[in-house]
């Protein structure tokens, strides 16, 4: 519940009070789960940390065949929202915006996914600062698709995404590159 009213409310209607009405439970009950506020407020950061920067540093580093194969890796992990949650990231960026030690956090969680998507670059023989450069790029787009809160329906983000990887990589996909990206995307067909 404390997930969903960071999501919706923002982080100062995060509150014991609060999560206690919505549960229709006495305020009581939170403290058989956390010791106060504070501890909440630390779970909620660390579940961030773990779902988020997490998925996208570990489909960054799976082994593939091709450098287009991973970036679509890295990609599914945008079209699944239980190991990347949009509303969540922005939640946390806002909450970031009041709160200088969770905005560190969101930088250095900004730093690691770049970083693991321009290590995952450079396994596939692009210079270092090709890596770095096309990793930003990779991850800023998506970012930036979430910011704009942009509105395509899977069947049209399926459609573009051959181009969406060849802008990325400089490699024209083949179909059996983009099958596990469909997949995510759950079209029957493209």
């Amino acid at each position: 519940m404390a997930l969903e009213v960071l999501i919706s409310e923002g982080i100062e209607n995060v509150k014991v009070q609060r999560i206690a009405q919505k549960l229709d439970c006495p305020r009581s009950s939170f403290y058989w789960y956390f010791k106060d506020r504070s501890e909440l407020l630390s779970a909620l950061l660390q579940h961030w940390k773990d779902t988020n920067t997490n998925a996208i540093t570990q489909k960054a580093a799976l082994a593939a065949e091709t450098v287009n194969s991973a970036v679509i890796n890295v990609c599914c992990c945008w079209v699944n929202s239980s190991l990347f949650d949009p509303r969540l990231d922005f939640a946390i960026r806002d909450w970031g915006t009041r709160d200088f030690e969770i905005g560190a956090s969101v930088e250095k969680a900004d730093d690691d996914r770049v970083y693991a998507i321009s290590t995952m670059f450079a396994r596939y023989g692009y210079s270092e600062e090709e890596a770095f450069v096309r990793g930003r790029i990779l991850y800023f787009t998506q970012i930036g698709y979430y910011a704009l809160k942009v509105k395509d329906a899977d069947e049209t983000r399926a459609k573009l995404s051959p181009q969406y990887i060849f802008c990325h990589t400089g490699q024209y996909p083949t179909e059996q590159e983009m099958q596990p990206l469909y997949n995510a995307f759950d079209t029957k067909t493209m």
